[in-house]
């Protein structure tokens, strides 16, 4: 990979700092950094690093939640996750970074728009999963964060509501889930010979301002609701994933 400019690293460590405060601050901001970063890194390259960032965010903030996890239902995650992360894990080394990156924008552009729309539409009744989704939400979930880094939480979210877990659990179930997601896919991507020093490199590059993201959004109090925030969100993912289409 050729060396990043003064002003491409500027970006980064403002994308990564940005997106671990959102995180930090209302628990659901970190899902814009993958596509802004592939903006301007290979994501061959990215997907690894960006997988070292969300064990150790997650390990950060699950500190706190632990006690909370659904037992039953992240023990239940974990064969289906493995599966989806082994048909992952083959589809990446068989594709480079310029076809992920396509693949990475089609699927962010789908789920911006729908995420728009939920944000948009007005007040519903909640509909009820069947719990036979749970099982192929949570491989799902282990493949399209395998093939792309990203997004497999959204299927974290399809899978867990099929448990009807109370709020306190929800979000420390799903921040376990992340870790779990994240050591695994991690262990793959190491078995299948795609973390490099240059991966390790760039993680201890992009550890310090994660770090500084995440104590700055636990610290801040933020003042536009979630809804708010998703509408700008799905925009700015919408034109990630438009941009990424022609890298």
């Amino acid at each position: 990979m050729n060396a990043l400019t003064t002003p491409e690293l500027a970006y980064c460590a403002a994308v990564i700092f940005t997106a671990y405060a959102l995180r930090g601050s209302t628990g659901f901001g970190a899902v814009i950094g993958m596509p802004l970063l592939a903006l301007v890194l290979p994501l061959k390259a990215l997907v690894p690093v960006w997988t070292l960032l969300g064990f150790a965010s997650s390990a950060a903030i699950l500190g706190r939640e632990r006690r909370n996890v659904a037992a039953d239902a992240f023990i239940a995650f974990i064969p289906w996750c493995l599966v989806g992360i082994a048909a992952g894990l083959y589809v990446f080394t068989r594709f480079d970074s310029r076809m992920l990156a396509h693949g990475l924008g089609i699927l962010i552009i789908a789920y911006a728009a729908f995420a728009m729309w939920n944000a948009v539409r007005a007040p519903h009744a909640p509909v009820t999963l069947p719990r036979a989704a749970g099982p192929l939400s949570g491989m799902v979930s282990g493949l399209v964060g395998a093939i792309f880094g990203t997004m497999g939480s959204m299927f974290f979210v399809i899978f867990l509501d099929t448990r009807k877990l109370a709020k306190a659990q929800f979000r420390a179930t799903m921040s376990a889930m992340l870790l779990l997601l994240s050591t695994l896919r991690g262990a793959g991507y190491y078995a299948v010979g795609e973390f490099t020093a240059e991966s390790g490199i760039m993680f201890a590059a992009a550890f310090p301002a994660m770090l500084a993201g995440i104590f700055a959004g636990e610290r801040i109090q933020l003042r536009f609701n979630e809804v708010q925030f998703r509408r700008v969100a799905c925009a700015t993912l919408c034109l990630c994933g438009i941009t990424l289409l022609f890298k």
